[in-house]
């Protein structure tokens, strides 16, 4: 009998590359701006050659559509913004929005985050890192594929200037206490809240339409900003 292979749990894979179907505004964004806006994974990555500046540099996973990046970017144009989603209509999107509004301080890769941070970003840079309502994975089963684990607080511990912060939001309570646990009991992150647990939603995080929708109806949303010391 052979022996079963073993799977590295940090290796696993916390997404499904779910395409859908681009919108014809989104297919001639892609088409038309993926130079401007997009990287190479296979290039390095220079955050003051690619932005033609020094600044701070936010990285969002997971970016979705890319509303509540597009409105943060161009509330804080002192900022630079680097968003990662693997969902190209998504990617496509945002696109349309930092091209319809002239937002310049965003650039964007459509690739896994993880390899992203990992070999491009270099160590102790990033001034936050936001990661704003990632897939819960609800079944028990599939908790292992959830973003939030170990080794991901060891890879912030790393890429984050010290002061830099860590920003999570979900709707799925079971997650937030899930995070809470995990980010609690990593070393050298340490939780903003008062309370040691969750955080008002602070005025930079944009509330969306879907999150509005909730609260409207009685569902919970929980912040968590645990900052580098």
């Amino acid at each position: 009998m052979t022996e079963a292979k073993k799977i590295d749990p940090a290796k696993i894979k916390s997404f499904i590359r779910r395409q859908g179907r681009a919108t014809a505004g989104q297919k001639l964004a892609l088409e038309s701006h993926w130079d401007k806006y997009c990287l190479s994974p296979q290039q390095d990555f220079d955050a003051a050659l690619v932005f033609g500046r020094q600044a701070p540099l936010i990285v969002e996973i997971g970016f979705g559509n890319g509303d509540s990046l597009a409105a943060m970017a161009e509330a804080n144009p002192d900022l630079n913004y680097l968003g990662i989603e693997v969902h190209r209509p998504g990617v496509g999107h945002l696109m349309m929005l930092l091209d319809q509004r002239g937002i310049s301080n965003v650039r964007i890769y459509h690739h896994d985050a993880i390899e992203i941070l990992e070999q491009k970003i270099p160590d102790h840079s990033l001034a936050g890192v936001h990661l704003f309502f990632p897939d819960p994975w609800q079944k028990r089963r599939h908790h292992k594929r959830r973003i939030v684990r170990p080794s991901f607080v060891e890879l912030l511990n790393k890429k984050l200037m010290v002061g830099g912060y860590f920003h999570a939001a979900t709707d799925w309570e079971h997650y937030s206490k899930d995070m809470l646990g995990i980010l609690s009991a990593g070393t050298g992150l340490k939780n903003s809240s008062p309370s040691n647990d969750f955080c008002e939603r602070p005025d930079y995080r944009p509330l969306t339409k879907f999150e509005n929708r909730g609260l409207g109806l009685g569902h919970g949303v929980w912040d968590l900003i645990f900052r580098k010391v």
